[in-house]
Formats: structure tokens, C-alpha cells, sequence
């Protein structure tokens, strides 16, 4: 099966190139996402040129896809910036906050044909504009909604209900995860889009049973050749 089609989606969300071609090279990851957050503590510009920049690394690195959100307070100027998002590259999704500003930015984007990632998503009653505007994703913020008090895995799961139920073409990207036996409860629940910080994939990646095995089998290549 080609990996667009695949069902199951990783992301690592990480603006560092470092951290891009530690983890892409696993394979594991169909691409990167990234947040205003994550661009500051980089100390990268908020400029196009800029933006355009990481999207080529990203893509020379493996990644299908990168996640990159638009700036601004006004719906005028975040269209601007998603407009100039979406010409870099196809494969460049445009995040938008799925505020009032961001969703009259969204419709606009959509209808002339951006890849559009409704983000900040908090409640189950949001996948309902997503699917409504016709967003390629929506990015709910797990670990966010439980700070706030919500039962965040019953959240996220009422929102893929509601995707599956309305047949939907919309990719839940579940952001904000925190622990791996959430990530576990979810795919098992049948969420197939996440984005993982990397110490989480490290912890994803290192399994204390598996490498006993391992320890255990250069142990036995060892010996028999003695």
C-alpha cells in the first residue's frame, strides 16, 4: 500500500532539522508539523521566504506533508499569510485556528482550494465546523482539553464518531499528546492521525522487554563463536 493511502499517519511535531533527520530516517513518519510556538523558540523569522525554506528541508528530509500556521490578529491578514502558505507548495497544509477570525479565514482558503488544518480544536462540537467548512484536518489538543478539565480521550473519540457517522473526509491529527498509552487508546479506538513531540517517540521507540531480547540474542552470536 502507498503511504498516502495508508490509513495510519505519524507526525513529529518539531521545527528542528536536526530532529527531522534523526526521526525521518525511521520511516514512521508521513510528515512534520509545526506551531507559532515551536517557530519562536527556533528563533525562526516569521516571514514566507522563511517558511518556504523549512518546507523544502522538510521535504528533502522524506516528509509528505509539513503543517506551517498563519499569523496575524485579523481575518484580512491570516488569509494573506495562508494564501502565500498554500503557494509554497501542495503539500504544505495551512494551519488556521478554529477561532471566529480563523474560521471566516478558512472558509475563504478552502474554497480557493488550500489544503486547510483547523487547530486548537478543544471540543467535540468543533469537528462539526471542520466538517461543515470541508478542512482536510482538524487538531485536537489532547493534553490541552485535560489541563482545561474535559475528559480529553472521550472528547476525541465523540469527535471521530461524528466523522465516521457524517462520512466525513476530515483527518482528526491529534495534537498535545502526552503519554504513549494515550496514543495507544486512540489507534484502538480507531484514530489513525498524531503528532508526537520527540521525546514521546523516543519513549515509543524503546520498549526495556525488546531490548533484553536483543542483549540476549548478540549474547548468543557472541558465545558461538567462542
Amino acid at each position: 500500500m502507498d503511504r498516502e493511502e495508508s490509513l495510519l499517519r505519524l507526525y513529529l511535531d518539531s521545527v528542528e532539522k536536526e530532529d527531522w533527520k534523526i526521526y525521518l530516517s525511521t520511516g514512521i513518519f508521513f510528515g512534520v508539523t509545526t506551531n507559532p510556538k515551536l517557530i519562536q523558540k527556533a528563533g525562526i523569522e516569521f516571514n514566507i521566504k522563511r517558511m518556504a525554506k523549512l518546507a523544502q528541508d522538510a521535504f528533502g528530509l522524506g516528509a509528505k506533508e509539513i503543517h506551517i500556521q498563519v499569523w496575524g490578529k485579523e481575518t484580512e491578514r491570516m488569509l494573506e499569510i495562508g494564501r502565500e502558505l498554500s503557494a509554497i507548495d501542495p503539500r504544505v497544509m495551512v494551519k488556521v485556528p478554529i477561532s471566529r477570525t480563523g474560521v471566516l479565514c478558512a472558509r475563504q482558503l478552502i474554497a480557493e482550494g488550500s489544503n486547510v488544518t483547523l487547530t486548537a480544536v478543544h471540543s467535540a462540537q468543533q469537528a462539526l465546523i471542520a466538517i461543515a467548512l470541508g478542512a482536510r484536518y482538524a487538531a485536537p489538543y489532547l493534553g490541552r482539553m485535560v489541563d482545561g478539565g474535559l475528559d480529553g480521550l472521550s472528547e476525541v473519540t465523540t469527535m471521530s464518531r461524528i466523522v465516521n457517522e457524517t462520512n466525513s473526509s476530515l483527518r482528526l491529527l491529534v495534537a498535545s499528546i502526552r503519554q504513549v498509552d494515550d496514543l495507544v487508546t486512540l489507534a484502538e479506538r480507531g484514530l489513525n492521525d498524531f503528532t508526537l513531540r520527540p521525546a514521546l517517540v523516543d519513549e515509543l521507540l524503546e520498549n526495556e522487554l525488546t531490548s533484553l531480547a536483543v542483549e540476549s540474542f548478540e549474547t548468543a552470536v557472541v558465545e558461538s563463536k567462542g
